[in-house]
């Protein structure tokens, strides 16, 4: 199931505070280890901020108009008056 073997030097303090853990839980250190690392991947996942998430996506679909970022004013103000001229 699993083929990588990773060794990790833990303060003694540490270590022991995890065979507590593990014997109170009744799982392998392994195993908590495990876990705790996917606590940790997903905290850091969360904390990515929004930037890098879609930068993946940044101008890999356009609207083919090249000025739409410095235009934006005029566009709401169109839009505006034309609510304005329906009520």
């Amino acid at each position: 199931m699993y083929d990588q073997i990773t060794t990790v030097r833990l303060p003694a303090d540490t270590r022991n505070k995890l065979v507590v853990l593990s014997r109170l839980k009744g799982k392998t250190k392994s195993d908590i280890i495990k876990e705790s690392l996917d606590m940790y991947y997903e905290r850091e996942e969360s904390e990515i901020d929004s930037f890098t998430l879609g930068e993946s996506l940044f101008g890999r679909y356009g609207s083919g108009e090249d000025d739409r970022a410095t235009s934006y004013k005029e566009r709401i103000k169109g839009k505006l008056s034309g609510r304005m001229s329906a009520c």
